[in-house]
């Protein structure tokens, strides 16, 4: 069986201010979605779907070049659940997919190690940890796709986790989940970067 990722790059990034796409932000002179998205690749794992929404065009622009499977969300204004589904509509007519590691866009410094070290876990929901703090990606076992494809709004893997026994993989080695949210965020990984 094959474990898949979905990369969720759908949002606005609010927080942001103005029309900014936060998928589309530079980081050591590439965008954030193609740090998450080169590390999705670099993992082996396959097949690599990136979720887009917000200026979608510019974001499947931006990864031209890379071997993933970008799918469409409509209805990305809803939240993160709206890019849960349009992955898991994807996937779950392709038989030999058994679970997906979820990973976001805005996350650059998860490394490749991280998808591997999921991948590798058991159990219906396995979530990586970071210095002993929750973070991302989440894999998901197929048997959960159903719950899942029912979350709405801003609801995502972690609904699911509240009634299950949790997987955790610690991923401390792998790199950061260290997420951006604002230019502030932006900025303060940068000045930690040097």
């Amino acid at each position: 069986m094959t474990t898949a990722v979905a990369i969720l790059a759908a949002g606005r990034g609010s927080r942001l201010g103005g029309d900014a796409s936060k998928p589309l932000l530079d980081w050591k002179g590439r965008p954030l979605v193609a740090w998450a998205v080169d590390a999705a690749l670099a993992s082996g794992l396959r097949p690599v779907l990136v979720v887009v929404g917000y200026r979608g065009d510019e974001v499947r622009a931006a990864l031209a070049d890379r071997d993933v499977l970008v799918v469409d969300n409509p209805e990305w204004e809803e939240g993160i659940a709206s890019s849960l589904r349009a992955a898991l509509r994807v996937l779950t007519p392709m038989p030999d997919i058994d679970a997906v590691v979820v990973g976001l866009a805005d996350q650059p410094m998860v490394g490749s190690d991280a998808y591997d070290g999921l991948a590798a876990g058991a159990g219906e929901v396995v979530v990586a940890y970071y210095d002993g703090e929750p973070g991302n990606p989440v894999k998901l076992a197929r048997n959960l796709w159903p719950e899942a494809m029912a979350l709405r709004g801003d609801a995502g893997a972690r609904v699911l986790m509240r009634d299950r026994v949790v997987d955790w993989v610690d991923c401390t080695d792998t790199g950061s989940a260290a997420d951006i949210d604002t230019l502030e965020d932006l900025e303060r990984l940068q000045q930690e970067d040097q």
